[in-house]
């Protein structure tokens, strides 16, 4: 299947999720906040922790039905780097209120300027962090 098959169907899931757990749970899919929800004690622990395992889990199913989708290549890289990318995504999410999902899919599908905002540094940023690792640090 054609990758850009591939990626409009994961984002119409990721769109039909968001709207399944707004419309029956009244809570915006922003994966950050569920997260810290579930390990800061926020009330709603059943459905963040299902939230969190479905995620997981639909990646590992996929990983074994279809590892092609994944590249041939792998993400092999240095565990410092890992933990480093992580605490600066976790505290850029603080920052902005909220993660790519909540802002990018949630706010904007809602018509927030505040995640617009977040949504347009969360990408040129992520651009120009790609425009120099790959021409000013020597990556591929």
């Amino acid at each position: 299947m054609h990758p850009f098959v591939l990626a409009l169907c994961g984002g119409a899931l990721i769109g039909l999720a968001a709207t399944f757990l707004l419309l029956f749970n009244g809570r915006v899919a922003g994966v950050s906040g569920i997260a810290g929800g579930l390990v800061g004690g926020a009330e709603g622990r059943p459905w963040r922790l299902a939230f969190v395992l479905g995620m997981v889990g639909g990646g590992l199913l996929l990983k074994v039905l279809a590892p092609g989708v994944f590249g041939s290549e792998g993400l092999y890289r240095s565990p410092v780097l890992l933990v480093g990318a992580g605490l600066l995504v976790g505290y850029g999410t603080r920052m902005a209120n909220g993660c790519t999902s909540g802002h990018g899919v949630c706010g904007l599908s809602r018509g927030s300027v505040r995640s617009l905002a977040a949504t347009l540094t969360f990408m040129a940023t992520g651009a120009g962090t790609v425009f120099l690792v790959r021409h000013l640090g020597g990556a591929r």
